[in-house]
């Protein structure tokens, strides 16, 4: 063992710079029985307890840094979720100091919920214990956790949020050992309709941003932290708030034209550059089919699907067979006892972009602990510079519509993968890529680059009063003339648009350097008859590396001659049946006024 770990060793070190092997060659290290099962930590093909495998290579590619020893060691991750159990025979080796129960105001952070399964599962992917005979590993197996259940405490306040998320109440040392460098948030909303960015209107916007930009920026001697959060689940389905029939999801038999319902975008705190937005891919390499998508996607990383037809993810279930996911969901063999678990301990259903959040966080630990003296602005270069392009073929989403001259034109939506001005590959379903943790882990290894300063600008507003041409693939656009001497980490506007349909409207923002990044795909499920916005705001990272200096441009596109939105029918029976409507559409939008930051570094 010894020997064949120095070889790996050896082989590492030799490919310093460009990470030549394949990690297929070195199986994972034994010592946990589920570990051969779990397909993100390394895909051989294996069902992972579903019907079928996946494709073999489609994974977080982690096998020689667990090899090299590099574990998480020395870096801990706070899960905001609901209660973890802190005491599983999986998780109470790696429990730090620091967890809250909101419910009871105490530490003792005791599960007593349906949701308090969700949390558990997320702390089992970044940081279940490995080699100790039971169960299967976390990415980061020697990574420290810490838990707040602000989801399922009842307890969402302000005071409760900023405590969770590092702002603890009783000035514990934000320059501790033990203080999280990492947090995620496994959570989000599905949202309808545009809503406005406003600090005036929403004050504790500017809280939360204010805490997150102190925690990310000032904690651990300047090094920082790293917010990571998921990016949604709402490709292929809606959330819906009516009187009539309660709230719940609704989906759409025409399948929206192939365009995601939701646009990461969308969801306010995802438009803040201090979360790391992450989308969920699945054992095929392809997106997983309910993940959110759009320009503010920072990376990719493993979710997977419902774990009954192909994979979802093995990891951490609350204790006992009438506990957590077990008694819930069937038609998995892992689930009800097995001889790999017979106290139905783990799972193999879960899913969705709450498990992609903690596979990227569980990567930023061993990145973190492969070199700690790496700051949050170093990682997350490394994480840019070092994702590998998932899915390569696929061609993007063309939406054909009928202009306003009754001619049928193409509007590209999606892109297919896009190399901006910098050099780095983009992608509004995988940001800059699939987390790949050993060429991460090899560039943290040997890492001495000097970002410069970061810096982030005032709002510069622009006052377009232009109209918006009625299904017109040309659009309307507007230009904003940057003096700022920086390069370009990530890009924000604000948008204030008077439209009868804002399903209809595709916004893209087009850099000096000609890269054009779609910021607001059309299509979105609008379902509630609220149109236009105000002060609606779109984060992208396509400019990354890019000069901030010279013309911007904002284009917003008309995508239908006509008014395409859903409604309730309250005539039909059961779950509420979903409508299209069209109507003639007579007048043309406005794009009022917009306003621009950059954010990055001199």
């Amino acid at each position: 063992m010894i020997k064949t770990k120095l070889t790996m060793l050896a082989t590492f070190i030799a490919a310093s710079h460009s990470v030549a092997v394949s990690a297929a060659d070195y199986p994972l290290m034994p010592g946990d029985p589920l570990v051969s099962h779990q397909w993100h930590l390394q895909n051989t093909g294996q069902a992972a307890f579903s019907e079928r495998g996946g494709q073999a290579g489609e994974d977080m590619n982690l096998s020689l840094t667990h090899a090299l020893g590099i574990m998480g060691t020395g870096v801990t991750a706070a899960v905001i979720d609901g209660a973890v159990e802190l005491t599983h025979p999986d998780l109470r080796d790696n429990v730090r100091p620091g967890s809250w129960n909101f419910t009871t105001n105490t530490p003792d952070l005791v599960p007593g919920g349906p949701t308090d399964r969700h949390g558990t599962s997320v702390a089992g992917i970044i940081a279940a214990s490995a080699f100790n005979g039971i169960g299967g590993r976390g990415i980061a197996p020697r990574a420290g956790i810490v838990g707040f259940n602000l989801i399922s405490s009842g307890n969402y306040n302000t005071a409760n949020w900023l405590q969770s998320h590092g702002m603890y109440s009783d000035g514990y040392n934000k320059h501790s050992f033990d203080f999280p460098r990492i947090f995620n948030q496994s959570y989000g909303r599905t949202l309808s309709a545009p809503v406005g960015f406003d600090y005036d209107e929403d004050p504790w916007l500017k809280t939360y941003e204010d805490a997150q930009e102190e925690i990310t920026r000032t904690t651990h001697g300047g090094r920082g932290a790293l917010f990571v959060k998921s990016a949604g689940n709402g490709y292929t389905s809606q959330r819906y708030t009516d009187p009539r029939f309660g709230s719940g999801y609704l989906r759409f038999d025409n399948k929206n034209h192939g365009l995601p319902l939701q646009n990461v975008n969308l969801e306010r705190m995802d438009t803040s550059f201090w979360n790391l937005v992450v989308s969920a891919y699945n054992a095929d390499g392809q997106l997983s089919s309910y993940s959110t998508v759009g320009s503010a996607v920072f990376v990719s990383a493993t979710g997977g699907q419902y774990g009954v037809y192909s994979p979802a993810m093995i990891t951490t279930d609350l204790s006992g067979c009438e506990a957590g996911y077990n008694p819930a969901y069937g038609r998995n063999a892992l689930h009800g006892g097995h001889p790999l678990d017979p106290t139905c301990d783990y799972g193999a259903r879960f899913n969705g972009t709450s498990s992609a959040a903690p596979s990227a966080a569980g990567a930023i630990a061993l990145i973190m602990s492969a070199n700690p003296a790496l700051t949050w602005q170093d990682v997350r270069h490394i994480l840019a510079s070092t994702a590998r392009k998932i899915d390569v073929e696929h061609p993007g989403v063309s939406l054909p519509f009928n202009n306003a001259q009754g001619e049928t034109v193409s509007y590209q939506a999606i892109d297919v993968w896009q190399t901006n001005a910098a050099g780095y590959a983009f992608h509004n379903y995988y940001g800059f890529g699939a987390v790949d943790v050993d060429a991460a882990v090899n560039m943290a290894r040997f890492y001495n680059q000097d970002l410069g300063q970061f810096t982030q600008t005032e709002r510069f507003a622009v006052n377009a009063n232009a109209e918006i041409p009625d299904g017109d693939v040309n659009g309307v656009q507007s230009t904003y003339l940057s003096a700022e001497e920086m390069t370009v980490d990530a890009v924000q506007v604000r948008v204030n648009i008077d439209h009868t349909s804002t399903r209809d409207l595709a916004i893209e923002l087009i850099s000096p350097s000609g890269t054009r990044s779609v910021i607001m795909t059309p299509r979105t499920g609008t379902i509630l008859g609220k149109n236009g916005m105000e002060n609606s705001q779109m984060l992208t990272h396509h400019f990354y590396g890019e000069p901030a200096q010279g013309e911007w441009t904002l284009r917003v596109i008309d995508t239908a001659a006509e008014d395409e939105y859903y409604q309730f029918d309250p005539s039909a029976a059961g779950v509420p049946n979903v409508n299209m409507v069209h109507k003639n559409n007579l007048e043309n939008g406005l794009l009022k006024s917009w306003d621009i930051r950059f954010i990055g570094r001199k």
